[in-house]
């Protein structure tokens, strides 16, 4: 009624008073609109804008569908319109606000990834993601349900580009703003993406992290044996250090013997470099024993003592009726050859080591320290640790490339044994195997 009322007063010659109320001033505006563009036959019910105050704007939902395609010569005109409308309006109404549309169709930003896996070569994917095409298939399929939204949004980032740019950032340890730029996000998105993607794989760690069978321990006992020549071995057990830069609180906790601050990593792997089991809990100032005593490695292998089977360790453990150590002052010529089949056999977790860490750089020393929690160093340990095996069953190849110093990284990485324990709980079996196969 108002609005129908300005317009007769409009066509009348009349004028509206500045000191008028909202109303009155809303409908004048819309209807001097409506009384300028109705002489040159436009119909602003059949662009892509709607009125601020309408439904569309809202909800954002047309209330018709249009082609904006077609209508673009209307839109723009629509647009220039508006200037124009509201300069004289400007004059017409003292407070009067500008034009302020939106469209029915709004511009949402599509995502464009810049990585494609079609368009990489073998080689170029497996250096830069350490997976190949097919696994990283495969992983993008098994972790999509917990990386899709739970609201379909146009905007989202495809889960493939998610895990992409993770295994980026695990292969390379560079900082989050160099992945996201080459993943073609930014680093608060990319920050939101690592937490999501790497709860989404710790779901399935015991798929990819799994101990011997029952079963299957001949098989796992010959591939030891053949290493070093000891029987009944099932698992070769060590702790490696991951740099972290630790919160104010727990800094000294961090320390560790080398004077860095760190994460002390607990692994028992198989002769074929396989990770059976890890613990990544513990700083770093923690030894390698007592994280044994408190790992479930303890409960689990005490369970398979009727199997009569053993793991192999340093002489930073004690030697246990299911653990067996170096001798530290081998006294006759069968010790010695037990030392030396010993260090054989176990060095296998040494090149497991250096595997895993020159895999994922982030790991490594040259990776610099990973600048999180402890808690969120732990989900990146066990991570990194679920592709290595992943990689392995796949038999994905490992490629080196140069390293800092213009060589070749190796996957190799030196023993780095925790001080000796005081005491020896029990040599019995040791001895027993010294006596049996080293006489």
């Amino acid at each position: 009624m108002i609005r129908s009322r300005v317009i007769k007063q409009i066509e009348n010659g009349g004028h509206v008073c500045g000191g008028a109320t909202a109303a009155v001033r809303t409908a004048t505006a819309g209807a001097l609109r409506h009384w300028l563009l109705k002489p040159i036959g436009f119909n602003v019910n059949q662009c892509g804008f709607a009125p601020r105050s309408s439904t569309a704007y809202r909800h954002g939902v047309p209330r018709q569908r249009i082609d904006l395609t077609s209508q673009c010569r209307t839109s723009q005109l629509w647009e220039r319109t508006c200037v124009l409308i509201d300069s004289v309006l400007a004059v017409v109404l003292p407070r009067h606000r500008p034009l302020v549309l939106a469209r029915r169709w709004r511009n949402v930003p599509v995502y464009r990834p810049l990585v494609d896996l079609l368009t990489m070569g073998e080689r170029h994917i497996i250096l830069t993601y350490r997976l190949d095409r097919a696994t990283i298939q495969e992983l993008c399929a098994q972790l999509e349900p917990d990386l899709m939204s739970p609201i379909r949004q146009p905007t989202g980032i495809p889960p493939l580009v998610q895990v992409l740019s993770v295994l980026h950032f695990l292969a390379s340890g560079s900082f989050q703003t160099t992945v996201a730029i080459s993943s073609g996000m930014s680093q608060p998105m990319f920050s939101k993406v690592l937490s999501r993607v790497l709860s989404a794989l710790l779901k399935h760690m015991r798929r990819y992290i799994v101990f011997p069978e029952v079963g299957d321990l001949p098989t796992v006992k010959g591939d030891f044996y053949a290493l070093g020549h000891i029987p009944n071995i099932i698992g070769a057990i060590d702790g490696t250090h991951v740099a972290l830069v630790p919160p104010r609180e727990s800094e000294q906790v961090c320390r560790n013997r080398k004077s860095y601050h760190s994460m002390n990593v607990q692994v028992v792997c198989l002769a074929d470099q396989y990770i059976s089991h890890v613990n990544a809990k513990f700083p770093g100032s923690v030894h390698d024993a007592y994280i044994m005593r408190n790992s479930s490695i303890t409960y689990v292998i005490e369970q398979l003592q009727r199997h009569r089977v053993w793991l192999i360790g340093d002489s930073g453990y004690p030697n246990l009726s299911w653990l067996l150590t170096p001798v530290r002052n081998p006294r006759t010529r069968a010790e010695e050859r037990y030392n030396e089949a010993h260090g054989r056999t176990r060095r296998v977790i040494e090149r497991t080591f250096g595997l895993l860490k020159a895999r994922f750089r982030c790991l490594h020393m040259t990776g610099a320290s990973l600048m999180y929690s402890p808690k969120k160093v732990c989900q990146i340990i066990v991570a990194c640790c679920m592709l290595h095996n992943l990689a392995l069953r796949r038999q994905v190849p490992f490629l080196q490339e140069d390293g800092p110093d213009g060589g070749v990284v190796a996957a190799v990485e030196p023993a780095e044994s925790e001080e000796e324990e005081d005491e020896e709980d029990d040599t019995d079996n040791r001895d027993t195997v010294i006596q049996q196969y080293f006489q």
